[in-house]
């Protein structure tokens, strides 16, 4: 027996029910389910940023810096999993050179630009403009020369500079809410736009897709604001944390209806992909959706955060609550896009099988690269926040010290 034999004898004994023999195979693997992951947290640390600049919530402002370096340094990551996936990422500069406006996935590319060049980078440089000046001011050596860069080389940090710096900071915000609702919204679009496939094929779809990506950002910043600030020795500003976790709560609370509405129009449309779907869910993602994404990831987190706003509980306890709470928001958020991602490719177009995923450990497509991808954003992070501290108390101290 040859090996290509044996590979589709193994292949079909992962396989429930009549299918095709070129649909056993599931095509897009794990590093299609690390990128809507990715830019969801984009999207959701800078929705979470922009509530200080323009919806004016101060108790945010210890964390805004942080979500701003957050959102650029997944957005600097998000694309390799595509582009890896793909096999030739010198070829994605093409989209650029001959473009095709009617394809959602090449759109993606100027969507990308977009925001990186023009939304976030201009708003972090407007933000740290002045404090790069002061910065570079106290400094010698290398450090100088790249806060000197990183400003321009501008000098001028008048008050009439500094006020203009804050208009421009608000308007970009503005521009860019929108412009991270079309980030990742269109990603929801892609699969929600797949009519032949009853699982992705809902106008729901980017809608779902968006509240879930605002959810794992917030809860992203949540959890990084924890970690960090007592690694520097500080203490955590409960006011900002809590303040944070209500709109964590709120967006939870939209993603759940939506996904819960989503559900019950499927059931009531009762169309001839119900059985199927009924099986993909009860089988073969019971334990990835229903115990890890509706369970672990949604109820569970909820009925804490509901339970921390009726009860008056200790300090100490309520970030113990709110540090479990934002892990298992974003396990339950990663095994959503896994469960739309995989689970749609696993049944066959007849609706009558199930196939079923089988990650490798190495290799491109593996387990270890899918880690190596989801931990290159942190990397990225640490790095910024070398360059870029987005601490009030770092530029506070410094601006004393060029005053005196």
């Amino acid at each position: 027996m040859n090996p290509l034999t044996e590979k589709l004898f193994e292949l079909l004994k992962q396989v429930t029910g009549y299918i095709y023999p070129n649909e056993i195979e599931v095509h897009w693997g794990i590093l299609v389910v690390v990128y809507p992951y990715l830019t969801g947290l984009v999207a959701g640390a800078f929705i979470l940023a922009s509530l200080v600049k323009v919806f004016n919530v101060k108790e945010v402002q210890p964390a805004y810096r942080l979500a701003l370096l957050t959102a650029l340094a997944f957005l600097l990551i998000a694309p390799l999993p595509l582009l890896l996936h793909l096999g030739h990422p010198e070829r994605s500069f093409e989209i650029f050179i001959s473009p095709n406006f009617t394809s959602a996935m090449a759109m993606f590319g100027f969507v990308y630009a977009w925001y990186l060049m023009v939304v976030l980078l201009l708003e972090i440089w407007f933000t740290y403009r002045k404090d790069l000046i002061i910065w570079a001011q106290g400094e010698t050596g290398a450090m100088r020369f790249i806060h000197r860069a990183l400003a321009l080389f501008s000098t001028d940090i008048s008050e009439r500079a500094v006020e203009f710096d804050k208009k421009m900071v608000k308007g970009i915000t503005i521009i860019g809410i929108p412009s991270a609702f079309l980030l990742h919204g269109y990603v929801g679009f892609i699969f929600g736009s797949i009519k032949a496939n009853p699982w992705w094929s809902s106008v729901l779809m980017p809608i779902v897709f968006l509240f879930s990506a605002i959810v794992s950002g917030i809860a992203l910043v949540i959890f990084l604001y924890m970690v960090i600030t007592p690694l520097r020795g500080e203490k955590i500003e409960v006011r900002c944390l809590d303040k944070m976790a209500s709109f964590l709560f709120y967006a939870v609370i939209v993603d759940f209806s939506l996904e819960l509405l989503d559900f019950i129009h499927r059931l009531y449309e009762s169309e001839e992909s119900i059985r199927i779907l009924s099986d993909l869910v009860m089988n073969k993602l019971f334990v990835s959706l229903g115990v890890i994404q509706v369970l672990l990831g949604m109820l569970l987190p909820l009925a804490v955060m509901v339970s921390i706003r009726l009860f008056k509980l200790q300090e100490e306890l309520r970030k113990l609550l709110y540090f479990v709470s934002v892990i298992l928001i974003q396990l339950g958020i990663f095994a959503t896009r896994w469960n739309v991602v995989i689970g749609g490719q696993m049944f066959s177009k007849s609706f009558r099988g199930l196939t079923t995923f089988k990650m490798d450990l190495l290799g491109l497509e593996g387990f270890v690269m899918a880690l190596i991808l989801l931990s290159l954003p942190f990397i990225t992070l640490a790095i910024l926040i070398k360059l870029l501290p987005p601490w009030d108390k770092v530029v506070k101290s410094f601006s004393d010290g060029s005053a005196q």
